[in-house]
């Protein structure tokens, strides 16, 4: 069998070449700050050279050795120790829900309110009941709840309302271990199997700050895989050229592939960027055309490594679901199904990823359906061109009435759950509906309809009382 499968590159093998060179440039010549005294230990153990008391220049041949010793692949499972997906450089591109929202925008009436524990419960649900969503991160900042027991709260009701792996974001860092804790009680030796990636950051440019290197070291030290991610913002924390930020921020996880495997060699890690520009007038991130191609562009230098990605989801600049988001979306998610995007675990924030709006998640899963459909390309063989059809009908006929077309009819000519197929009069006795209308009365009725997995009391039940006895 024949697919005709399209496909995107942005690097040429030699330009793959020249960014690896000046990554490498950029760690052993400029270095990278390692704020931590039990990090730097590792560093020296290895034999790492130090430019000044917290900055390592690391050197090709340890470069080199981190690649070779982080696995390659990860088998990702559900809560309940299910298969989900793989994750590794060349499969299909997983999407999530997500992240660290402060504010939630009410669907129907469009209204903007503080971010609570119950908009965690309505992503996680959406989360589980659209097939588009591989898997939930942590959805917002829940101002509802104390700061010494927000992080466990938010991350047990993401585990009691999908069963679909998590993406694990925790914003006290005194909290972290706890957190885990929680999880490894809620589910053994399941939370490690893996259905849980912690989610850390360094501080760009340039510096593993001491909060993501104990956070690494925890979560490996457990067994957990981690997500290692930078976000750049051009002209602000990485060079204002494409070219420039790609060559930092490619360093950068570099460095933290380099210290992960210091920390433990083997150790499951996922590596990538969320580039964005920087509007100084307005002082907010952006999703431009540019740092499009720096995502790809990033997914392929993993690839390039053998290193499991995760990159950006489109997600921010919109004000809602609308236009300005669309454009966004689109852009992110058919090029991320054509490339080598391994994560786009980001989806459902606005008005510079600070608002989650369930509309923008329903939205957003069409999107993807859509652009996964279209990288999945076509068959071109003998029974899919099927010339006995095309003598059957002969020149001038039709194949309205072909058997094939009757037999295939269905699955070539899917329609939208959202939208339905409209003639100009059918549009018209309908009341000329508005697509973002019938758009936002989809997601209440869906969000209406929405129930948590048949074991969500029991497992709020037994996490809150672990939390309880924690504090």
């Amino acid at each position: 069998m024949t697919i005709v499968r399209p496909s995107i590159s942005v690097l040429t093998p030699s330009q793959i070449e020249r960014v690896h060179a000046y990554s490498l440039q950029i760690l052993s010549d400029i270095g990278i700050q390692i704020a931590s005294e039990k990090a730097r230990k590792l560093f020296r153990q290895a034999g790492a050279r130090f430019l000044d008391d917290q900055t390592v220049s690391l050197n090709a041949d340890l470069i080199h050795w981190a690649m070779d010793a982080a696995p390659s692949a990860l088998e990702i499972f559900d809560r309940r120790g299910r298969r989900a997906f793989a994750l590794k450089p060349g499969a299909e591109t997983r999407f999530g829900v997500g992240v660290t929202n402060l504010y939630y925008e009410q669907p129907g009436v469009r209204k903007v309110v503080p971010f609570a524990l119950t908009h965690v419960e309505t992503a996680a649900r959406l989360t589980e009941a659209l097939p588009a969503f591989d898997l939930l991160a942590t959805p917002g900042v829940a101002g509802d709840l104390p700061p010494e027991s927000a992080d466990l709260l938010v991350t047990l009701a993401m585990a009691a309302n999908t069963c679909k792996p998590l993406v694990l974001l925790v914003s006290e860092p005194r909290l972290f271990d706890t957190t885990l804790d929680l999880l490894q009680a809620l589910f053994g030796d399941r939370a490690q199997k893996p259905f849980v990636l912690p989610y850390v950051n360094p501080i760009t440019p340039l510096v593993l700050n001491e909060d993501t290197t104990e956070k690494m070291s925890s979560a490996i030290g457990r067994g957990f895989p981690i997500i290692f991610s930078n976000m750049g913002m051009s002209g602000a924390t990485t060079p204002i050229t494409p070219g420039g930020t790609l060559a930092l921020l490619n360093a950068e996880l570099l460095g933290g592939l380099v210290f992960s495997q210091l920390v433990r060699k083997g150790a499951p890690i996922v590596l990538g960027s969320i580039p964005a520009g920087f509007d100084m007038q307005n002082m907010m991130s952006l999703y431009t055309p540019r740092t499009m191609l720096l995502n790809l562009a990033c997914a392929e230098m993993m690839a390039h490594y053998g290193i499991p990605h995760s990159g950006t989801s489109g997600s921010g600049p919109g004000w809602g679901a609308d236009l300005p988001a669309a454009s966004a979306l689109w852009m992110n998610h058919l090029t991320s199904c054509l490339g080598k995007v391994g994560l786009a675990p980001f989806v459902g924030g606005n008005l510079d990823s600070l608002v989650f709006s369930p509309a923008m998640v329903v939205y957003a899963g069409e999107v993807v359906r859509l652009a996964r459909q279209f990288a999945d390309g076509f068959t071109l063989d003998d029974q899919a061109v099927d010339t006995e059809d095309i003598r059957s009908v002969g020149a001038g006929g039709n194949f309205l009435g072909s058997e094939v077309t009757c037999r295939l009819f269905r699955d070539m000519m899917e329609t939208s759950p959202i939208w339905p197929n409209m003639t100009l009069e059918q549009w018209q006795q309908n009341d000329r509906p508005q697509a973002a209308s019938v758009l936002e009365r989809y997601t209440l009725d869906l969000i209406a309809d929405l129930a948590p997995p048949p074991d969500c009391q029991d497992l709020m039940a037994k996490g809150n009382a672990f939390i309880e006895k924690s504090l």
